[in-house]
């Protein structure tokens, strides 16, 4: 028997799924799209029927690096997919990011400490960090952790070769790289870890007068305390950013102003979410008059993204028309290349439909994204979307059934 072709291994999902090895995911997403039994997958891979089902569900891990092998060679994964051409993160093009030789010299002399760094060493750094920012939001976090532990260790041994304000650069450009990686470890729903990197990078920010990375981490740990239902303590840790750092950008004041805003509805304050909502919406209208004076990891801040934070503020307020409404008008202007948040704001889409008493727009908002929920939106939107299913089934409606054994399928 052999596999259906390598056409299947254009699908995003199954190739998000072996660039994080999740080999589950990798076993059950094939297995789905091509439609075969679990015997049959067993067959293509050198595997019986009860290990297939025990590792699609978690129940055996895959630790062999021969077993690995066997299931990307019987599946017929291409070797550019499967990483088997050892590319960085396998199925991502990042274009035109190859150093030139001789900035690759430079780079390669800067790391093993035979030079000293240099401007173009880190303006290269600086935009590599930038296209994998770019690349989570498509791809989600999984597939660049271990790459960008790499990367963060080698921004780190430069700085024995850093002199005056290179030093400085190095410092600054590790603090980024390690809230880049706080914020993939709370996408995965590590908050030890995520609080772990928040610390380092605000110790680091501090270190290099960063007053902009400074107040984002305290915003981002408020975001982490929110994301955990601690309204209160997300409430503390963003007026925490906005005192440290009042001569931060616009963007990174309105970020904390926001993050507030979210922590008061989350406790039932109505009136003082508003009043912060008001004065962030003040803010990023400062910023987008002048965009080039915000930092880098403030691409994504903008009219779209903050709508969508209305939508999440109305929701916590049982505002459900208005949750709707924001969040449609926000998805509406967020672009593809935003995956992995069009599914989380999509399932918080369904479940503010499920609110209004709206069952049949609800599945149907949602039946579409339970495959990159289950893949990319774990836990967050995955979580979501078995809230939608709950309400609906609290409230009568079949459709909560219905949703409920679509999620059943990837659990």
């Amino acid at each position: 028997m052999t596999a259906p072709g390598l056409g299947i291994w254009s699908h995003p999902e199954l190739r998000s799924a072996l660039a994080a090895e999740d080999w589950g995911a990798v076993l059950r997403t094939y297995r789905r799209l091509a439609g075969l039994s679990q015997t049959k997958v067993g067959e293509l891979v050198g595997l019986v029927q009860p290990d297939v089902s025990d590792i699609e569900r978690g129940r055996r891990r895959v630790t062999s690096s021969e077993v690995r092998q066997r299931i990307a060679n019987g599946l017929g994964a291409p070797a550019h997919v499967a990483g088997r051409d050892q590319q960085p993160v396998a199925g991502l093009v990042l274009p035109g990011l190859e150093p030139d030789g001789d900035l690759l010299a430079r780079i390669t002399g800067a790391t093993d400490a035979t030079h000293k760094a240099d401007a173009a060493t880190l303006d290269w750094l600086d935009r590599l960090l930038a296209e994998h920012r770019s690349a989570e939001d498509l791809i989600g976090s999984r597939p660049l952790v271990s790459l960008m532990r790499q990367q963060l260790r080698a921004v780190v041994d430069l700085f024995a070769g850093a002199r005056g304000p290179l030093a400085g650069r190095v410092v600054r450009l590790a603090s980024e790289h390690a809230q880049f990686l706080a914020w993939m470890a709370q996408d995965q729903g590590q908050t030890a870890a995520a609080l772990a990197w928040y610390d380092r990078s605000h110790d680091w920010a501090l270190e290099a007068g960063d007053a902009d990375m400074a107040a984002t981490t305290l915003s981002m740990k408020a975001h982490l305390a929110w994301s955990g239902g601690q309204g209160g303590r997300a409430v503390r840790l963003a007026e925490a950013a906005r005192r440290s750092a009042p001569d931060a950008s616009p963007g990174v004041r309105g970020m904390a102003a926001q993050m507030a805003a979210r922590g008061h509805a989350l406790i039932g304050a109505g009136g003082d979410a508003h009043r912060l909502l008001d004065e962030a919406q003040a803010l990023i209208t400062r910023a987008s008059e002048r965009p080039e004076d915000e930092p880098a990891w403030m691409y994504f801040y903008g009219e779209t993204w903050f709508t969508l934070q209305r939508g999440m503020i109305a929701m916590h307020l049982r505002d459900w028309s208005g949750a709707v409404q924001d969040l449609r008008t926000g998805l509406a202007g967020l672009g593809d290349s935003y995956r992995r948040d069009r599914t989380w704001y999509g399932c918080c889409l369904a479940h503010a439909h499920a609110g209004t008493g709206e069952a049949a727009e609800a599945l149907a908002t949602a039946l579409p994204l339970v495959p990159d929920a289950a893949t990319i939106g774990r836990p967050h939107s995955w979580n979501e979307l078995h809230v939608t299913a709950a309400a609906l089934m609290r409230g009568g409606a079949k459709e909560g059934r219905l949703l409920a054994d679509a999620l059943g399928q990837y659990d």
